[in-house]
């Protein structure tokens, strides 16, 4: 059954009665404070909301969590305040909004890596808390912020802290490692609830614990039985939820189907790699569509244009896909998801962990730059000079700013790229952006410098709690499209206990030379094959690229004759159509027409929405 799934949470006063009844309208269910005052409203899928009750203390899991009622209410009998909440719900495990009710105070929270987020709006007289920012918008009558909304043309994803903000007027996002308290008397407040571990652990240490917390995030999924999908790219990622879910779901008597596809290049060797997990997990069904079956990107981009998100996102490009996928796995009895999103951030030491290691243990950090320059053919000089960079993560910033719209530095040699180790990617606006649309990205950024402090002190840390947000950004926004499609969707890299396992381990010894993401493959030794733990290679899709711009590019160009972006001044509709048009060598020559696409198809939804329902 498709559901939109969404809940708000109100204070346990009148002014929180007052906002229940301009959002009971748009809501099919209902949870009421110990007080008997609506608590929480929103519509959900069975299973999807747990309520533990010991007198006048409640406490709920919204989401994927194998926790039962009756566990739930014994941990809520230990609730004095609701700053008990954290330690009453030590051990859960799987990814869930956390929610308390207790003598009239109230405590919601998301996750860590920002999966689940909170967004919070003043209505009816009282601060309300939702998981979805767009609900809060149709309660407020709130407009589309256009700043905002030109920040999500850049190329690279909006840096923190700007990544926090929420595209819709008077709507705030609360950052993913805060709570928000609502008082009975309709004030709100921040609290931090979460912090990174500090990576300390060597790896031999922190191994075992990401293979314990990666079994939990899986066994979260496959806990309730039934069947359970899985992609199989032929990845470390997704070849190890794979793995990990055939044993739990043995356990669960749960059913596993995986799904992978074929590139058209036949140099990638993904699908090789595929073949070998699949042949080792005989007990699960192997989907594999044929090239011709399977729907190339850029296919029917404005297809599930009328699912509303609450925001833009860069898998517009992937729609045709997304509804693929949807349909193979729900004709097979699935009821969630999974993908390996995450794995990279949590596993991979980014090229700014080398501006940390040279001043930690500079002997070893030049002999791994030794290594990387042969194998890679990195030129000397100027990663010597990005490693004597000293700028604080605020004058990283505002340097961004300044050069928003200059050309992209090119490589120092031809064919010899250079690694960046600043604070993070600082890419370009597109080309057909406005110059209205640069320049309120510009004092985004400006504003940002003046106080912005990076999530970790070190480059290294600080890129990989980046990369963490980013992902969990994009695993939020595709659960929403697949809610729609009949399909629970999860992450299991990017739950709390897996984020903090992976975290506490060293930067430095998240990557090794000449060993692929050596961390997950100790994790997950004796549970997947070593033969393909010990693959080295990752697929390439140029191929996949220029072949789905060829058979698409005419549907792209045709998509922005009449432009919603355009109308709101923020690019230049015939500069886009000309570069569509043009040449492009490789895939990254287009990389913001993603985010792009997103915009222009959200914004269409919300047209979609308005004649037709709440966005």
């Amino acid at each position: 059954m498709t559901v939109d799934v969404w809940f708000a949470v109100l204070p346990d006063g009148e002014a929180g009665a007052a906002a229940a009844r301009l959002l009971r309208p748009r809501a099919t269910e209902v949870v009421a404070h110990p007080s008997g005052r609506p608590w929480l409203l929103g519509s959900w899928p069975e299973g999807h909301v747990t309520v533990g009750v010991a007198g006048p203390q409640q406490l709920a899991v919204i989401g994927r969590c194998p926790v039962t009622a009756g566990a739930l209410s014994a941990r809520a009998g230990h609730l004095r305040d609701v700053a008990d909440v954290e330690r009453a719900a030590r051990g859960l495990t799987g990814s869930f909004h956390l929610l308390a009710s207790v003598g009239g105070r109230v405590r919601v929270r998301g996750s860590a890596s920002g999966v689940r987020r909170i967004f919070h709006a003043r209505v009816g007289g009282a601060t309300v808390a939702a998981d979805r920012a767009d609900r809060l918008a149709a309660a407020t009558g709130a407009a589309v912020d256009e700043r905002i909304l030109a920040l999500h043309l850049l190329a690279s994803p909006p840096p923190y802290p700007l990544d926090d903000h929420c595209l819709w007027q008077g709507v705030q996002g609360l950052r993913p490692h805060d709570c928000l308290l609502l008082e009975a008397d309709g004030r709100a407040r921040a609290q931090r609830w979460w912090s990174p571990p500090e990576p300390e652990l060597p790896a031999v240490r922190g191994a075992p614990a990401v293979r314990d917390a990666l079994a939990a995030a899986v066994d979260a999924c496959t806990a309730r039985g039934g069947t359970v999908s899985s992609d199989l790219s032929g990845g470390m990622d997704s070849t190890s939820l794979c793995f990990l879910a055939a044993r739990e779901a043995a356990r669960d008597r749960a059913k596993l189907v995986t799904l992978r596809w074929e590139s058209l290049d036949p140099a990638n060797d993904d699908t090789t790699w595929a073949a070998r997990a699949a042949a080792a997990l005989p007990a699960a069904e192997h989907v594999a569509p044929p090239r011709d079956q399977w729907p190339p990107w850029y296919s029917d981009p404005t297809g599930l244009g009328a699912v509303p998100t609450e925001e833009p996102g860069a898998w517009v490009r992937d729609s045709a896909r997304i509804a693929a996928t949807a349909e193979l796995m729900t004709a097979r009895g699935s009821r969630l998801h999974m993908m390996g999103g995450g794995g990279d951030e949590l596993f991979t030491a980014f090229p700014p962990h080398l501006h940390d290691y040279v001043r930690s243990r500079p002997l070893a950090a030049f002999a791994r730059i030794r290594r990387h320059r042969d194998s890679q053919h990195w030129p000397l000089w100027p990663v010597l000079r990005q490693l004597a960079d000293r700028s604080t993560y605020r004058q990283w910033l505002a340097a961004w700013a300044e050069g928003l719209t200059g050309p992209e530095r090119p490589p120092a040699a031809a064919g010899r790229p250079v690694p960046s180790t600043a604070w993070g990617t600082a890419l370009r606006m597109p080309p057909w952006a406005t110059p209205d649309a640069v320049h309120a990205v510009q004092r985004l950024l400006r504003e940002a410098a003046d106080t912005a402090e990076p999530l970790a002190p070190r480059r290294g840390q600080h890129t990989a709690l980046t990369c963490v947000r980013t992902g969990a950004r994009g695993v939020r926004q595709l659960g929403q499209v697949f809610s729609r499609l009949g399909l629970d969707y999860a992450a299991p890299f990017l739950d709390d206990g897996v984020i903090e396992a992976a975290l506490a381990v060293r930067v430095a010894e998240r990557s090794t030379p000449g060993r692929y993401k050596p961390v997950l493959a100790a994790a997950m030794s004796g549970i997947v094959p070593d033969a393909v733990l010990r693959r080295s290679t990752k697929g390439e899709y140029s191929a996949d690229f220029h072949d789905a711009l060829r058979r698409n590019r005419a549907t792209l160009v045709g998509l922005f004759d009449d432009s919603r972006l355009a109308r709101t001044g923020l690019i230049d509709a015939a500069a886009l159509r000309t570069s569509l048009l043009g040449v492009h060598p490789t895939p990254d020559a287009l990389r913001p027409l993603g985010p792009t696409l997103g915009g222009e198809t959200w914004l269409r939804s919300l047209n979609v929405a308005t004649t037709g329902g709440a966005p």
